[in-house]
């Protein structure tokens, strides 16, 4: 390199360096100028976009591109005294570059001692709703419309608010968030909340509702693809705890730790489409209704693909949820039909008024589970719900599908139907209880609706009140199946239409009217499980049933044997045995037709057997119906003759210890007029056998008023 070169580079580079400590003595000079006009230009853009005031501190550089505001605050402009955010100290990155062409970028935003403070009145109104209401873009979604809230819409509108309004860079540091509202109060404090290149990480103790969490976040978020990666766990090793749902319904839902991500957000007409997934660790749920313990997931997890739109939301197909290693494959619609179209009616579906939640409301639900190994399938049962069957194994596969069709429009076209389907199934080890002591003689306890025991005795051979089941009567045997359980020495253990039909009945009086309890299912209920009307109980109670029948541990007659010498026939009065003398002072294997009618009729309701007869001991139209009606299907089905069906007497006397309380008046007959009963009849629980075209097999322990006296029975 000659030296004529040298020196023109060293000019070069000494005309840059001079341009450069130019330009940079004018930024210094004026840059202070510039800040104050990067910062206008923040505050308009804010108030462009909300309804707000904001103001912003006396604003300093601390290096080239670093600036300190000294406190801000932001207030809305429907309620100029009331503050929604307030900060005593923000740090913000400014380009440089950006300041120079006039459009101000911030980024790497810190925010000390913050207070976000959020309020809603007893009518309504709130300082914060605005954050959500997109200006200018899509209308605010309609809470009460004909056509009902579009789900889609609004879900969309939260997300976009959500992700829009959380910076790609922040440090949040002593951050205290209050909510306060006539139903609700929530305190937040967040020591420290950090993202940074979109990994978020962070602590904070939330009180709602009284209900305190220490909970610790970490995640990844994506704000321009709406994608987040989250999981909240609690701290030192304290679970967390769901406030609303505790108060709201009374529940206690708790986990570990909770993963959630959103992988896709899709809007097509009105209608929302998102997919991820979502995963919990030790989830426990607690309620009264539900369980009278703890249940409890130790591992779960769904892939969603889940769709919203105008009083809509659906699972799709592509949904996938995880129990443990059993996988299921759900797809659920939940419908509101507007208000125009919703039907009514005390008959049609028990709903009175188009605005009640179950009105116009359309549901339907398919599962179907993967062929699963039995040890995967036992192993998947949620804790504390099958107590009777924790530790049982077993061989081969179980598969499991559900069906669900609900209009309540049209109740009575209900469909429903639940099956497990084995594959060279059979059981190796039984679980906390043998199910084979049913074959062998056991201790069984009797306890009443609280729980408390009542009285203790043996089943089987070793105890001389045990009646066997070829000693019991005929007429009584028969009397029971099929007043009870028609189908009981056919089906297996369940009787599908009859359930249906009982769940129509339920739904349209909102109570539970009718059970759909077979034989089978009250024997187990019995023997293995608490007297708790817990939803988990029934679910058990079908499972040990489904094992029962399915494996054929027990046969039906030993089933039957042992239902006839446990169940309960009066006060304190159980077993086949003490209810004959009791009532007759009678063996079982002598009980007439009559006799075995009235005592099948009182098996739903044992502690009010009075209530078939009147004071004077004379039966009531009630208990004449069902006497009828009962044997007229055994007449039907070959189980009496026409000859016993014709000399049914309705009068029966009761030499047994029950007279007492069956008989408590003497009738005068002195006067001219007798007294007539007045009393008002509550309706044993009767069989709704001859409804419809409905076959009679299908109806199962129905409460129906009975008709006038002198109405003739129907033929089945």
């Amino acid at each position: 390199m000659t030296p004529a070169t040298k020196k023109k580079i060293a000019i070069g580079l000494g005309i840059v360096v001079a341009l450069l400590a130019l330009g940079l003595t004018v930024f210094l000079l004026k840059r202070q100028q510039l800040l104050d006009y990067a910062i206008r230009q923040a505050t308009a853009k804010v108030e462009r976009k909300y309804p707000v005031t904001l103001a912003l501190g006396p604003a300093r550089f601390t290096d080239l591109n670093t600036v300190q505001i000294a406190g801000m605050s932001l207030v809305p402009k429907a309620a100029p005294t009331d503050t929604l955010l307030q900060a005593r100290l923000l740090t913000v990155s400014l380009s440089v570059r950006s300041l120079f062409a006039g459009r101000p970028v911030f980024s790497n935003l810190e925010i000390s001692d913050a207070r976000f403070t959020a309020r809603k009145t007893r009518s309504g109104q709130d300082n914060y709703s605005f954050l959500y209401r997109k200006k200018g873009a899509q209308p605010e979604v309609p809470r009460d419309t004909t056509q009902g809230v579009n789900y889609g819409l609004l879900a969309n509108q939260l997300l976009e608010a959500s992700f829009d309004n959380i910076p790609g860079e922040a440090d949040f540091q002593n951050f205290l968030v209050t909510y306060d509202s006539p139903r609700h109060r929530a305190r937040v404090v967040m020591p420290r909340l950090s993202i940074e290149d979109g990994d978020i990480q962070g602590q904070l103790t939330a009180v709602i509702d009284s209900v305190e969490n220490r909970v610790g976040v970490q995640g990844h978020i994506e704000p321009g693809d709406y994608a987040l990666q989250a999981e909240v766990f609690g701290l030192e090793r304290r679970p967390v705890t769901l406030p609303y749902v505790q108060r709201r319904y009374g529940a206690r839902v708790q986990f570990d730790t909770l993963r959630f991500s959103l992988t896709e957000k899709e809007m097509d007409d009105d209608q929302l489409t998102v997919r991820g997934t979502a995963s919990a660790a030790n989830f426990i749920v607690n309620h009264p209704k539900l369980s009278d313990r703890d249940v409890r997931f130790p591992r779960g997890g769904i892939d969603f693909v889940a769709t919203l739109g105008q009083a809509y939301a659906a699972l799709e197909k592509g949904t996938k949820v995880t129990l443990n290693r059993m996988e299921f494959y759900p797809t659920l619609s939940v419908r509101k039909l507007p208000l125009n179209q919703r039907v009514v009616g005390k008959m049609i579906n028990g709903v009175r008024n188009r605005r009640e939640m179950l009105a116009g409301l359309q549901v339907q639900a398919d599962i179907e589970s993967a062929e699963t190994a039995a040890n995967t399938f036992f192993a998947a049962l949620p804790e504390g719900m099958f107590n009777t069957l924790e530790g049982m194994q077993g061989s081969g596969t179980l598969q499991y599908r559900m069906h669900l069709d609900l209009d309540m429009n049209q109740v009575d076209s209900l469909e429903f139907s639940s099956s497990l389907t084995p594959n060279n199934f059979r059981i190796t080890r039984m679980g906390r209880e043998d199910l084979n002591q049913l074959n062998q003689d056991f201790r069984y306890t009797a306890y009443n609706d609280k729980g408390d025991s009542i009285k203790t005795f043996k089943v089987g051979a070793t105890n001389p009140d045990f009646v066997p089941y070829g000693e019991v009567s005929d007429y009584l045997k028969a009397a029971i199946m099929t007043a009870e359980d028609p189908r009981f020495l056919s089906h297996k253990g369940f009787m599908e239409k009859a359930f249906v039909k009982s769940a129509i009945q339920n739904i349209k009086e909102k109570r539970f009217a009718r059970g759909g309890s077979t034989i089978s299912m009250q024997l187990v209920k019995n023997v293995f499980l608490t007297r708790q009307k817990t939803v988990t109980r029934k679910i058990e109670e079908a499972l040990i049933v489904w094992l029962i029948e399915n494996t054929r541990l027990v046969s039906k007659e030993r089933m039957f044997e042992v239902y006839l010498n446990i169940i309960e026939w009066g006060p304190k009065i159980y077993g086949v045995k003490e209810a004959a003398e009791f009532y007759y002072a009678k063996e079982p294997s002598e009980l007439n037709l009559s006799e075995s009618l009235y005592m099948a009729s009182i098996i739903p309701r044992p502690r009010r057997y009075q209530m078939s007869f009147n004071q004077y001991g004379e039966m009531r139209s009630a208990a004449r119906y069902f006497h009828r009606l009962i044997a007229d299907l055994m007449l039907q089905k070959g189980l009496i003759s026409e000859g016993a069906r014709n000399t049914l007497s309705y009068s029966l006397s009761f030499p047994g210890r029950a007279h007492g309380s069956i008989f408590r008046a003497v009738r005068d007959t002195v006067r001219a007029t007798q007294p007539s009963d007045s009393t008002q009849f509550e309706p044993l629980n009767l069989i709704d056998l001859l409804g419809g075209n409905a076959a009679p097999d299908e109806g199962v322990n129905t409460t129906v008023p009975a008709p006038a006296e002198g109405t003739p029975v129907p033929k089945p």
